[in-house]
């Protein structure tokens, strides 16, 4: 494998850069572009050993699957399933953008990108170069370009000095994000979890938090817990009221003949009075529970 750098500002060298990480895709090898965060190295979503190339080339293991990048709205319904209407709302409203959404993946799909638990991260990234990438490579597994531990690359030359020879294709198209600065840092994207209860911040990125809750006002913060109901509130809602025992029956006696009475007073004492019954015991004010409720808590890059 020869690894080359494309300066992909001249159209000349685009057009070769482009056409040169298309076939590293189809041969299963790597490649670092740029996105509208930062640098990401890509390799073929549905190639297993591709994504065993990348986690390898950045250091890390299984247990941190790569996010997949989309070139368009429609393919997520492809690789997702049980797509959350506050999800859907994000992703019509911040994509293409800095927001990867954690979604419910598809179960036919016949694809490895680690242990996923079932899961998937997608997003559409806004920038020209990565969807062009994406319209002749179809859906690619991305994950910031750089070692695992190290800062994210925010330029192709950046993402070089830590990936070396592990990737074979350079696309170099400036500093990213494009309006940053080299001191204030390239913010990855926003990462939300949509495959609970409620959708949850799992990563605070470039999209802030007050952005989402504008599209959905009850997502939670990252490290924040659903509120749980006071006692006042609880004993205001009837679901929460606990039922009273209800009062026993009384015990009907069996019915003795005649002749077993005067056989049993015989061998018995006078049989004294029975005391009246005593009054029904009134059940206690009931206790109302408040039990927490389960919270549920991706990836990184």
């Amino acid at each position: 494998m020869t690894t080359a750098t494309y300066n992909c500002t001249d159209p000349l060298q685009r057009a070769e850069g482009l056409a040169h990480a298309q076939r590293a895709i189809a041969q299963k090898q790597c490649v670092v572009i740029p996105t509208d965060t930062v640098y990401g190295i890509a390799a073929d979503a549905f190639s297993a050993q591709a994504v065993a190339t990348l986690l390898a080339a950045k250091g890390r293991g299984r247990s941190m699957p790569p996010p997949v990048l989309i070139p368009r709205l429609q393919t997520m319904d492809g690789l997702a399933t049980e797509v959350p209407a506050g999800g859907r709302a994000l992703a019509e409203k911040f994509w293409p953008g800095p927001l990867t959404l954690i979604l419910h993946a598809q179960p036919s799909l016949t694809w490895d990108l680690g242990e996923t638990k079932g899961t998937v991260a997608l997003r559409i990234p806004d920038d020209e170069l990565a969807q062009a990438l994406l319209t002749i490579t179809g859906p690619l597994a991305v994950s910031s370009a750089n070692r695992t531990g190290q800062a994210a690359a925010q330029t192709a030359s950046e993402a070089r000095e830590q990936l070396a020879e592990s990737v074979e294709v350079y696309l170099e198209e400036g500093f990213r994000p494009v309006e940053g600065t080299a001191e204030s840092g390239g913010l990855p994207s926003t990462i939300v979890d949509c495959t609970g209860e409620r959708l949850r911040v799992v990563r605070q990125g470039a999209l802030s938090l007050d952005a989402i809750r504008e599209i959905v006002p009850d997502v939670l913060g990252l490290g924040e817990e659903p509120e749980t109901l006071t006692e006042p509130e609880a004993a205001q809602d009837p679901l929460t009221l606990a039922k009273p025992e209800e009062q026993s029956e009384p015990e009907v006696p069996a019915r003795v003949e005649p002749a077993q009475a005067e056989a049993e007073a015989a061998q018995d004492e006078p049989a004294q009075d029975e005391p009246a019954p005593s009054d029904p015991v009134v059940p206690a004010e009931p206790v109302v529970p408040t039990e927490p409720e389960n919270v549920k808590g991706q990836p990184r890059d």
